[in-house]
């Protein structure tokens, strides 16, 4: 998935159980500590090195509540890529993280602090509770499903891996007049969208080598490429000509998102700072060749520091 933490590295802010997680806490009154944040921190820091670096835009007393989204998140991303240790299966992994989910909604309470930290957030900014449903329903196709036939398929999937996330962040940004949720959500339905599309189409060596393909099977054979030139990582004309138009495919949905940011009442700086620093990955795909199979694409730091500058400018005019 497009959201690896070290258990050693978390032990030391929350007890770590035998399933991975911290240790439940007995006695534990129904409320979000400042600890239980603290973890949320130190798990999205661990996990995503872009998100992260974004993040630190936000607004101060927003940024807590946007990293118990991501480690809400990722927890259940690893729960079904990195490590089901405590379970019988990546399966039942992810349909414990699901069933605490809504018996934390259903109780105000849960013994994970991500859980609770991201029921704290839920309740502050009004976010439904269904708009996770999507995304348990993800990670447990995640599972079987590794190839996608059509687009319409591979945006079926990213409903439940992407688009929840920048639903929930427009729920705790908030918009500001004349604008409501409703207006903004479609903005950030494309940037979830573009975001997680730069994922894959930078990680399709590492992806193939995992046993999976994000590129719609209909777009391969369209452009005559084969699951063998991906396993030989081979940089034919058609793999350039298929990526360019992944690549066009893509930056439509940034340029809807850079549309909407504006109508967010705060976080503007974060969010389009995130906008062009994964949209510097599909500049980084052609600088790079298209060798997507060798090269990692992206902005390096100082490059990811210009990209901030800009985005302030751009957000202010």
């Amino acid at each position: 998935m497009a959201l690896n933490q070290s258990a050693d590295h978390l032990s030391a802010v929350h007890p770590i159980g035998a399933d991975g997680q911290p240790a439940r806490t007995p006695g534990r009154k129904p409320i979000s500590t400042p600890e239980d944040y603290a973890f949320c921190r130190q798990v999205m820091r661990r996990a995503s090195k872009n998100y992260s670096f974004a993040s630190r835009f936000l607004p101060e007393d927003k940024l807590p509540h946007v990293e118990s989204l991501y480690a809400l998140m990722r927890i259940g991303d690893d729960r079904v890529d990195v490590s089901h240790e405590g379970f019988s299966s990546p399966g039942a992994a992810i349909q414990d993280w699901e069933n605490a989910y809504w018996q934390a909604f259903e109780t105000g309470d849960s013994p994970y602090p991500v859980m609770r930290a991201y029921l704290d957030t839920a309740l502050k900014f009004d976010i439904p509770k269904e708009i996770m449903a999507p995304y348990y329903r993800a990670m447990k196709e995640d599972l079987t499903i590794t190839r996608f036939p059509t687009y319409a398929d591979l945006v079926h999937y990213m409903e439940g891996s992407a688009l929840t996330v920048g639903r929930a962040m427009t729920y705790i940004l908030g918009t500001h007049p004349p604008y409501q949720i409703e207006d903004a959500l479609p903005g950030a339905d494309s940037l979830s969208t573009a975001m997680q599309l730069s994922n894959f189409w930078r990680d399709i060596g590492p992806d193939w080598g995992i046993g999976r393909v994000y590129l719609p099977q209909e777009d391969m054979q369209r452009f005559q490429v084969s699951e063998a030139d991906l396993s030989a990582g081979r940089i034919t004309p058609q793999f350039i000509a298929l990526l360019d138009f992944q690549i066009e495919r893509t930056e439509a949905y940034y340029q809807h998102a850079f549309e909407s940011v504006k109508m967010l009442a705060s976080g503007q700086w974060g969010v389009m700072s995130g906008l062009e620093i994964y949209r510097a990955i599909l500049a980084g795909i052609r600088r790079n060749g298209y060798d997507v199979f060798h090269h990692r694409a992206g902005a390096n730091g100082l490059r990811k520091a210009g990209l901030v500058v800009k985005s302030y400018f751009q957000v202010r005019t």
